[in-house]
C-alpha cells in the first residue's frame, strides 16, 4: 500500500466520522480539535495519521468503517500502520 492510498483512506475515515454526530463528537473530544477549526486542523501533517490512530484504537469502529466503505479490515489496519510510521523501541 502506498502512502497516498493510506492518506486517501484517512480522508475517507474523516468523512465517515463527520457523517455521524456521535462519532465526530467523540473524535473531536479525544483529539482536542475545536469543531470550528476542523478544516484547518485537517491540513496539518499529523492530522490524517491521527484520524487513523483513532480508528485503530477502537476495533469496533475500525470494523464499522471497513464494512461501510467496502474495505477489508486488514486493509484499514495496514493504512493505520503505514501512517503511524516506524515503531521505535
Amino acid at each position: 500500500m502506498s502512502r497516498e492510498i493510506a492518506e486517501d483512506m484517512a480522508t475517507s475515515a474523516l468523512i465517515f466520522l463527520a457523517g455521524d454526530d456521535e462519532l465526530l463528537s467523540r473524535f473531536l473530544a479525544l483529539s482536542g480539535v475545536d469543531p470550528a477549526h476542523l478544516r484547518a486542523a485537517a491540513a496539518e501533517p499529523g492530522f490524517l495519521p491521527g484520524v487513523m490512530a483513532h480508528l485503530a484504537s477502537d476495533e469496533a469502529l475500525l470494523l464499522r468503517f471497513a464494512a461501510e466503505t467496502g474495505r477489508k479490515p486488514e486493509e484499514v489496519a495496514a493504512a493505520c500502520a503505514l501512517l503511524a510510521g516506524p515503531t521505535e523501541f
